[in-house]
C-alpha cells in the first residue's frame, strides 16, 4: 500500500531511497503502464536521455522486489494506492452519495504537500480541486439529508482548503443554520468577507449577504 495523499506512507514499512520514492510517486499518479524513457524523462530532465535511463535502472534495482512491473519497454507500480480510494470517493460524493467520517479525512488532505515536482504539480492541482467540489457537494448533501455533523465536518475541511471559496463558505453556513447555530454561521461569513476584502479588495455575493439577514444573523454583515 502507498499512501500519496498527505504525507507519503508506505505499507509494510521500508525504507526506501529518495530516487525510488520519486518513481514511486511518478507511476502511482500516471495510475497506468508508463514508457521507461518517460519515465526517465520526467524524473532527471535535466540530464541527458543516457544518464536518465542509467538512474531509472538503478532505481528500479534498488525498488522492492515485485513493486513494479515490467512489460516490454513498460513500467507499472504494483501496489494500492490511496489515491485511487480517493478519487472513487470524490466522484461518489460529486454525484450526490454521503461521505463517512473516514472518507472526509481522506479528502481532507492534498497530495504530498511539500512536494514541489513539475510533473506532480498538475496532479495536485486537480485533485485539490476535486477535492474541495466532493467535499462542498457532500456538505450540501448532507445538509438537506440531515446529517449536520458529517455535513459540518465536511463543509470544514472544503472551507479550510479553499478560504477565499464563496460557495465552500456557503455551504458550510447553510449547514451551521440547519444546526440552528448561528454563531458560528456568522464567524464563517465574517472571515471570509475580511479575506475577500483583504486579498481581492471585493465583499461577499449579495445573495449570501441577504440569506444571514433573512437568517437573523446580525444587523449589519459588512464593516
Amino acid at each position: 500500500m502507498i499512501g500519496i495523499v498527505g504525507p507519503l506512507g508506505v505499507k509494510p514499512l521500508v525504507r526506501l531511497s529518495i530516487p525510488v520514492r520519486r518513481l514511486f510517486v511518478l507511476l502511482a499518479i500516471s495510475g497506468a503502464p508508463i514508457l521507461r524513457e518517460v519515465a526517465a524523462a520526467r524524473l532527471w530532465p535535466e540530464q541527458s536521455d543516457q544518464a536518465a535511463r542509467s538512474n531509472l535502472r538503478r532505481t528500479l534495482f534498488q525498488a522492492p522486489k515485485d513493486w513494479v512491473s515490467s512489460e516490454g519497454d513498460e513500467i507499472r507500480l504494483v501496489a494500492d494506492v490511496d489515491f485511487y480510494a480517493a478519487r472513487r470517493v470524490a466522484g461518489a460524493a460529486i454525484e450526490g452519495e454521503a461521505l463517512s467520517f473516514d472518507e472526509i479525512e481522506l479528502l481532507s488532505q492534498d497530495i504530498l504537500p511539500g512536494w514541489a515536482e513539475e510533473w506532480l504539480i498538475p496532479a495536485q492541482e486537480n485533485f485539490r480541486l476535486l477535492r474541495v467540489q466532493a467535499l462542498e457537494t457532500a456538505c450540501r448533501t448532507m445538509t438537506r439529508s440531515g446529517k449536520l455533523a458529517l455535513a459540518a465536518q465536511a463543509g470544514a475541511a472544503a472551507h479550510s482548503a479553499e478560504p477565499l471559496s464563496e460557495s465552500a463558505a456557503e455551504a458550510l453556513i447553510q449547514c451551521y443554520l440547519a444546526q440552528h447555530n448561528r454563531a458560528k454561521a456568522r464567524r464563517c461569513f465574517d472571515a471570509l468577507a475580511h479575506r475577500l476584502n483583504t486579498e481581492l479588495g471585493v465583499e461577499p455575493d449579495p445573495t449570501l449577504i441577504s440569506r444571514l439577514a433573512e437568517a437573523g444573523v446580525g444587523s449589519s454583515l459588512i464593516h
